[in-house]
């Protein structure tokens, strides 16, 4: 029996989850019956890197040159030409994009090389928080343009699907949701690991942490949270403040610590892939987004069984039941955002065994994995002329 090519892009395998869902998706896909390819471009030096994963799940990974996140005209058209031929070689029954800058090279390529199955995965949006109004109403029309090139349309959540039928990106019916799965076990095991982040970073052995992980870009919001953390260091509070993560805003961000005079209470550890350590000590993860998806971090956290406190964006309250499996907040109330740190600090085992339930019942990548193939071999056979 032929195997079935399919070829998914990403713009780039930088750390988060848009790159660990593409890697876990490809190597659990039916090796007897499918054909999987990956294409990426290059992370940028402040995004961390995680194109290892390809070596690590032993992936068909080919790394384009000139593909990545900025605007650019020549190497995009280069890019785009290159995606083509590429797929003039390989027919592929199937391109999966992923990403914005992805989504629009790929799905255009993938119409002019006449392949049959054309689908794209929303891990979130870039209509707002990014841009100012004339930009993401650009992008909005963009996408629109871009759905009429898509057999089918994928969100991560229900919000997000909601927020495209509301920009009107594509009809209900062409837009469906795949939640997003990981290997949750060593997330589960973590607190065998206690103590050893504490030990790494010299911390007082009973004082709370309260962490945050992500890139270190605007749409994080990290303001926010080194603001709640002055605020609270202010009205005496015992504990340290850790931020995960690296990005642009790096810089920006230790200047704000020192001027507040809180660098011996907030803590910047940069990139890290040992996130289970990370989750073994952390009191409390807090997650201040101004635009998201689905964010891997809380989904880790509750399986580590983190208490979350998060902002009420995106597909953020698909996970969050406000005081059942955490608590969500506004975007810019620090008062909100401290008082609710400090409630999660005390918080009893009901809303930790109801996250923990929530995201082994909903995010596992088995089921990941069942919805992905249920979905291709669906789509499969709508086209068995050409299969």
């Amino acid at each position: 029996m032929t195997k079935v090519g399919i070829l998914h892009i990403i713009a780039r395998m930088n750390i988060g989850g848009p790159a660990l869902h593409v890697a876990q998706l490809l190597d659990r896909l039916d090796q007897e019956n499918f054909e999987p390819k990956l294409v990426s471009g290059h992370t940028t030096f402040t995004e961390g890197d995680m194109t290892d994963l390809a070596d690590k799940y032993d992936l068909d990974f080919y790394l384009f040159q000139y593909f990545g996140p900025k605007l650019s005209l020549w190497k995009d058209m280069y890019t785009f030409a290159r995606l083509w031929r590429f797929m003039l070689d390989m027919s592929p029954m199937i391109v999966h994009t992923h990403t914005a800058k992805a989504g629009a090279l790929g799905r255009v390529a993938a119409k002019m090389a006449n392949v049959p199955i054309i689908v794209h995965t929303f891990h979130g949006h870039v209509f707002s928080g990014y841009w100012g109004k004339g930009v993401s109403k650009i992008v909005i029309l963009v996408e629109r343009l871009l759905a009429r090139l898509s057999t089918v349309i994928l969100t991560v959540s229900d919000s997000v699907r909601d927020e495209l039928i509301n920009h009107n990106i594509a009809p209900a019916e062409k837009i469906r949701v795949m939640s997003l799965g990981l290997d949750l076990s060593i997330y589960k095991n973590c607190s065998i690991k206690r103590g050893q982040l504490r030990d790494e970073l010299s911390l007082t052995k009973d004082w709370p942490i309260v962490g945050n992980i992500g890139r270190l870009v605007p749409i994080k919001n990290h303001h926010y949270f080194i603001k709640s953390a002055h605020q609270m260091l202010q009205d005496g509070f015992e504990g340290y403040f850790v931020i995960v993560g690296d990005g642009i805003l790096e810089p920006k961000l230790r200047k704000l610590v020192d001027a507040l005079g809180i660098e011996d209470s907030v803590l910047f550890t940069g990139w890290r892939r040992d996130l289970d350590i990370i989750y073994a000590d952390i009191d409390v993860l807090v997650n201040t987004s101004l635009n998201e998806g689905t964010p891997f971090a809380i989904i880790e956290a509750m399986a580590a069984r983190i208490p979350i406190v998060a902002t009420e964006v995106g597909g953020v309250p698909d996970m969050i039941q406000h005081e059942h499996t955490g608590f969500l907040v506004p975007t810019d109330d620090t008062n909100v955002l401290s008082d609710t740190i400090r409630i999660a600090l005390e918080v009893d085992d009901y809303i930790v065994d109801n996250a923990q339930k929530y995201v082994i019942d909903n995010h596992s990548v088995d089921g990941m994995i069942d919805n992905a193939m249920y979905l291709y071999n669906n789509l499969l056979g709508d086209h068995t002329d050409v299969v």
